[in-house]
């Protein structure tokens, strides 16, 4: 099944006296009733997707989802360029720690956050992958580059604070930025790749993390299983996520070096 993405993840539960409601967490569970009706309960494997912010909404359903089935059936998740990180942009400020509090905020999602996590953290926090997955304990593998080309365009150089040319050239093609700019992006990626440590220790859990500059890349086949796909340990996406899904190999757990480290890269198209 694939997540794709209401604006509050499926997990809004507002209404109030206004004429502004969400109600993202009632639509997923009426489409997943609907499907099991059809046939979903007897699966003997199930897997639940989704890209970009469906990515991030699989992480958060992955569990629940889990939980429909009998012990015995195979239910993992796949999360596709979700894994959203709370860093500063060129101007040292936090844009998404304002973005998640107001989604969090404004569509009342907290009451479906991890309770073991709002034990200890801010709910904006728990809406942050990097903590989101410490509570997960359904198998799930995440795919992401380690320099995912929304994140660096919108989030570390929103066009708003980008100073000059050279950042704006920057944003849209990595092959454009200078040493000082990828030293930045390099903190980026360092961010991700250390809060994914978690995850080497997640049994039945796998990872892709590759360093191309890209978003979302289940969608298209050209990234997803073709002679221009990125590969890690010389396998493509689909081959990893085969290996892991089947449990084929004992380790599916991937993260590349530095860009511009991986010539396969390389081989794709421009990020959209």
């Amino acid at each position: 099944m694939c997540a794709t993405a209401t604006g509050d993840h499926f997990l809004g539960m507002r209404k109030d006296g206004s004429t502004l409601h969400f109600r993202g967490l009632r639509i997923y569970e009426a489409v997943i009733d609907e499907v099991m009706e059809k046939g979903l309960a007897n699966a003997t494997q199930a897997l639940l997707t989704g890209c970009s912010a469906g990515g991030l909404a699989t992480m958060l359903h992955c569990d629940d989802f889990s939980a429909k089935f009998p012990q015995e059936v195979s239910v993992k998740c796949l999360a596709d360029a979700g894994f959203f990180i709370d860093v500063k942009d060129i101007s040292g400020e936090r844009t998404f720690w304002s973005v998640f509090d107001g989604v969090v905020q404004l569509q009342n999602i907290r009451e479906v956050l991890p309770k073991d996590c709002l034990a200890k953290k801010k709910p904006k926090e728990c809406f942050f992958p990097a903590e989101l997955i410490k509570s997960i304990h359904s198998p799930m593998f995440i795919l992401n580059s380690a320099y995912d080309s929304f994140q660096v365009r919108y989030v570390l150089i929103p066009d708003s604070l980008a100073p000059d040319n050279s950042w704006l050239c920057c944003k849209h093609n990595i092959r454009n930025c200078n040493s000082t700019q990828m030293e930045f992006l390099n903190g980026f990626r360092n961010a991700m790749v250390d809060a994914l440590k978690v995850v080497e220790d997640k049994e039945g859990w796998g990872l892709f993390i590759a360093s191309c500059f890209t978003h979302c890349q289940t969608v298209s086949d050209i990234s997803w299983n073709s002679p221009f796909s990125p590969r890690l340990g010389d396998k493509t996406i689909a081959e990893a996520v085969g290996d892991w899904q089947c449990g084929c190999s004992e380790r599916v757990k991937e993260i590349d070096c530095e860009y511009p480290c991986n010539p396969t890269c390389s081989r794709q198209l421009p990020s959209m």
